[in-house]
């Protein structure tokens, strides 16, 4: 029996025999071979693994590396804001006037009054499409027997402040619709459309209409047509304090869109608009049309306030918000919620005391603040700096709250994974969940300073986390 059990061992080791690698062993050869490559040459790349029944390490390179979070840094913030806010909570914007109703006139501003919701007239939920929106205030204004207004359609979005642009972003960002700024009362995702007529390469590109239309902005076009296959590489660039915007850079005949979306410079005065708009329709008249926050300071007006609301009008609730956060990566909504963090926890509902709010609600659970050192909530600013061993341990927070589900159906399905993905310039990365032979796993990797098609790095990116299916 010996003999036989030692030429059954010989022959396995002839044959190349040897057990089945561990996890641990894939992902470390997948890994190295990740940093070997020509396109990691001079880029900075970790990644963490976390078992989420133990919540023991499973795998980790460079797990303390502070690297640039693009989009990832959603998931932070929408797990911040459901312990923060709750799945349930809801925005409440406020529909009302002051002055006095007298034969069907009001003497008196309308004031629509935001509270941060970041989906007032979105087209992505029912409740809240700028038809329905606008429907509910006529009605009220109806039910109140307002038939003639003697002032103005005010836009309050003063709960929010003045900034709406975090510091750090990049300016060809912010004249776009993934560079919208936060405002107290966010109207349409604080966007609109800019469409185009392509023409022969190097003649001017010819805008054509905005939808919905902009009569209010001035457009100054300098850019123009482009060769086919070289893609979309058009701008709307938005000064400061000013109704005109600059539309820069080259559109590819080929380009089926011939349309970019572009952020609105000041959303409560559009919410405000387009409601003296509906109601001029309908035949009942404002002698002092729309007005914003904005407007009147710079007028040097003060901000009325409503003594007598007629409709508050409720968001989503907040798990729905997460779910197209994390969906669509909507910039905007992140940013909202960051804010809203920070007016829940009793402080000032501004960027810096959001991001503040988020590293001392960590803080409380163990994490270290110089590990999650950002500027804002979306992920937008290059200078945001998180280590995938921070993310992985907030990511497997989130498996012990009652509302994991609903945070888990908020991600996107990236090959065959449920995780976020976040990409800028040079950066891309992923956080998410995956199943290995039972072993429910939370992940996250970065890679920055990649060279060379993002395409190409996308798939080898994959190649790594394939390990864990």
């Amino acid at each position: 029996m010996r003999i036989q059990q030692l030429l059954t061992v010989s022959f396995l080791f002839i044959a190349g025999y040897c057990p089945a690698q561990t996890l641990q062993q894939k992902l470390n050869k997948a890994f190295e071979k990740l940093q070997l490559d020509s396109q990691c040459r001079y880029a900075s790349v970790s990644l963490t693994v976390l078992d989420v029944n133990t919540g023991k390490e499973v795998f980790s390179a460079n797990p303390s590396m502070g690297l640039a979070t693009a989009s990832t840094l959603k998931t932070i913030t929408t797990i911040t804001a459901f312990n923060v806010l709750g799945k349930d909570f809801k925005y409440q914007t406020q529909f009302g006037y002051n002055g006095t109703v007298s034969n069907g006139t009001l003497n008196g501003d309308i004031i629509i009054k935001g509270a941060g919701d970041p989906t007032l007239g979105s087209p992505r939920y029912e409740s809240s499409r700028e038809e329905h929106i606008l429907t509910l205030m006529v009605d009220a204004l109806r039910k109140a027997g307002i038939k003639k207004i003697n002032g103005r359609i005010i836009g309050d979005d003063s709960i929010f402040g003045t900034q709406s642009i975090p510091d750090g972003w990049i300016y060809q960002d912010i004249g776009n619709y993934y560079g919208a700024g936060t405002s107290g009362l966010c109207w349409r995702e604080n966007e609109y459309n800019i469409h185009f007529r392509t023409g022969e390469n190097g003649t001017p590109l010819e805008v054509t209409y905005q939808t919905p239309a902009m009569p209010y902005l001035k457009f100054i076009n300098e850019a123009t047509n482009a060769p086919a296959h070289t893609g979309d590489n058009t701008y709307a660039y938005l000064p400061e304090n000013t109704n005109m915007v600059y539309i820069r850079g080259t559109y590819a005949a080929d380009q089926t869109k011939k349309y970019i979306s572009a952020a609105l410079p000041d959303p409560a005065f559009d919410a405000a608009f387009r409601l003296n708009d509906t109601l001029k329709g309908l035949g009942i008249t404002t002698t002092g049309g729309p007005a914003s926050t904005t407007t009147l300071s710079a007028k040097g007006q003060s901000l009325p306030s409503a003594t007598t609301n007629l409709l508050t009008i409720s968001s989503p609730e907040l798990s729905k918000i997460i779910y197209w956060t994390n969906q669509k990566s909507i910039n905007l909504y992140a940013e909202q919620l960051l804010k809203t963090i920070a007016w829940k926890l009793g402080k000032v509902p501004s960027t810096m005391n959001g991001v503040a709010a988020v590293q001392d609600f960590w803080k409380q659970q163990g994490i270290d603040p110089n590990s999650l050192n950002i500027f804002d909530g979306s992920g937008l600013s290059p200078a945001d700096r998180v280590t995938t061993r921070t993310l992985a341990t907030i990511m497997l927070s989130a498996t012990k709250q009652p509302w994991y589900h609903d945070f888990y159906e908020s991600l996107p399905v990236y090959n065959n994974i449920h995780m976020k993905s976040g990409s800028i310039i040079n950066v891309l990365n992923y956080a998410g969940y995956q199943t290995h032979n039972g072993q429910q796993l939370c992940f996250s990797i970065m890679l920055n300073n990649y060279n060379g098609s993002g395409k190409e790095i996308k798939e080898k990116i994959f190649r790594v986390l394939d390990e864990l299916k």
